[in-house]
């Protein structure tokens, strides 16, 4: 009788072609057309502000590799860049190069490392160093300047949100045409104010099944109803659904921020969930707080619910008895 031999190995036991590495490469890819658009709208400011975050991000993560003796090779799997690059982003043009670094510094070191690196983090790092920049340069956080494309007085400029958060009547002059928020002919942060640019990038991700296409599409449809509905009910006072899905940072967050794989849930039930509440959450800031834009502040605070997410909507393995 012959005898097999099995051999014993921790997992994982499916191995796939994509590697870390080759996920981060092609999310930098994909945000490539959107990175063209700021250069073209911002000019050497957006330079400027991609150079610091992406080198600042990058010299962060190598130093607290070095204290927590982690191998330095892990710098080539891209995450730091992407933190550094998304970071640049979601800045206004008109920030200094100073608080960039402050806010690379803050979304490496609190936002990713301090949990552990890669992998470990609750909070989108990049998001992370927004909200601290946010929450300590009000002033300088809410300061735009119109891109270059326009000439318009800088002092008195405002982002579609902005403006639309101090209308108390809507007329069709009063908002920025939907023509322009497509194409990014707009005031707002670096890489989030075209949004052709960002679904061209977007569609490459999804097309190479980067990211989980539950979660745009639960942020959208539910943002889409909520607004709708009080558009319907008053025009005068609520602007449309698409408004808002081409305004503001609707677009990088439900794409390439709240699809983040490590800050986002695994179960089919659980991403749905977060996809909603993120989607929920964004009007309702829009609309009733105090902020003109609330993608930021729902992608962190549903983050927050991911463990438990994953813990409490697990599918049932086959044969397994509910706890009573």
């Amino acid at each position: 009788m012959s005898q097999n031999n099995f051999v014993i190995q921790s997992s994982p036991h499916l191995k796939d072609k994509d590697s870390v590495s080759k996920i981060m490469y092609a999310v930098i890819i994909s945000l490539m057309p959107a990175v063209i658009a700021s250069f073209y709208f911002f000019r050497w400011k957006a330079l400027g502000l991609y150079i610091v975050c992406i080198g600042t991000s990058v010299i962060t993560e190598a130093l607290f590799l070095w204290l927590r003796k982690k191998p330095l090779r892990t710098l080539k799997d891209g995450s730091a860049v992407i933190t550094g690059l998304l970071l640049a982003m979601v800045l206004p043009p008109s920030l200094s190069l100073e608080l960039a670094v402050i806010g690379a510094v803050v979304a490496v070191a609190i936002g990713k490392q301090v949990f552990g690196g890669l992998g470990y983090n609750v909070f989108n790092p990049a998001l992370v160093g927004r909200a601290f920049l946010q929450t300590a340069f009000p002033v300088a956080m809410t300061t735009w300047i119109p891109p270059f494309t326009l000439k318009v007085n800088t002092a008195t400029f405002a982002t579609p949100l902005g403006n639309l958060k101090f209308l108390e009547t809507l007329t069709p002059d009063s908002l920025t045409p939907l023509k322009e928020l497509f194409w990014g002919n707009i005031g707002g942060c670096l890489g989030e104010t075209s949004a052709a640019a960002l679904l061209l990038g977007a569609a490459y991700l999804l097309f190479r099944k980067i990211i989980d296409w539950r979660i745009p599409l639960g942020i959208i449809v539910s943002l889409s109803l909520f607004t709708g509905l009080f558009w319907v009910i008053n025009p005068d006072q609520f602007t449309s659904p698409v408004f808002h899905l081409l305004a503001g940072g609707l677009i990088i967050g439900a794409f390439f921020m709240a699809t983040d794989m490590v800050t986002s849930p695994i179960t089919p039930l659980g991403v749905w969930i977060y996809a909603v509440g993120i989607g929920l959450m964004i009007p309702l800031v829009r609309l009733f707080g105090g902020f003109p834009e609330g993608v930021m502040y729902s992608i962190l605070f549903m983050n927050t619910f991911v463990p438990l997410l994953n813990r409490y909507t697990r599918p049932r393995i086959l044969g397994e008895r509910r706890k009573t």
